[in-house]
């Protein structure tokens, strides 16, 4: 099995974590999708990581649908509740945390094009989206150690891969202050093998003209 990857992308590292956690062997391939002669596209129409290459030659790509077949062949440890609300929640805190790592992309390509090109209307937006879904998180998360059903799971890999990808991209937004309960979570994840072995890196990107 092989899993196409940026090494920022809080994406990649998603479907790697899910990987780790339920002990299943793969090969990391590191990719740069906005680079001339990216191999991405030849396996994702869309030109987007990660791309996961099963062993019968399968291609699974977009980070929830990788999870969800991960989930569907191997099932233990499992990732997902087994309670049908249980798991549209994890699904529903999975759309939240990826939908703040969507905006700090955004950012990250709006700051790459030249600096009379960069529109601030447009980071501020980004920006709220950003700290309206943080502080959402933290409000779903609330007093308990993870955030469905007591244990931890999809939803938990997700809001790690986002405030880890938050330090990596966006670290002038200081997420910690005022959420602590997130810091918490955080803190605990980062000492789980799954995520302390996927510690996202920057990569180069071309700048947009």
């Amino acid at each position: 099995m092989k899993l196409i990857i940026a090494t920022p992308s809080p994406f990649a590292r998603k479907a790697r974590v899910a990987l780790l956690e339920k002990g299943i062997p793969f090969e990391t391939l590191i990719d740069n999708p906005w680079n001339p002669g990216a191999q991405v596209p030849a396996h994702n129409p869309l030109g987007k990581i990660p791309v996961l290459i099963a062993d019968d030659g399968r291609t699974v790509f977009d980070s929830k649908v990788i999870v969800e077949y991960i989930e569907a062949t191997a099932p233990a440890p499992p990732l997902f509740p087994a309670d049908p609300l249980a798991r549209v929640r994890a699904k529903q805190i999975e759309a939240l945390t990826d939908g703040v790592c969507d905006a700090v992309v955004l950012i990250v390509l709006e700051r790459a094009r030249a600096p009379e090109r960069q529109s601030t209307d447009w980071i501020a937006r980004q920006h709220a989206k950003i700290a309206a879904g943080v502080a959402e998180a933290e409000r779903m998360l609330g007093a308990d150690e993870f955030f469905v059903g007591g244990a931890f799971g999809l939803a938990d890999i997700a809001a790690g891969c986002m405030t880890g990808y938050l330090d990596l991209r966006y670290p002038e937004f200081d997420w910690r202050a005022s959420h602590p309960r997130l810091w918490a979570l955080h803190e605990r994840l980062m000492r789980r093998p799954s995520f302390s072995q996927t510690m996202p890196a920057v990569q180069a990107i071309n700048t947009v003209r």
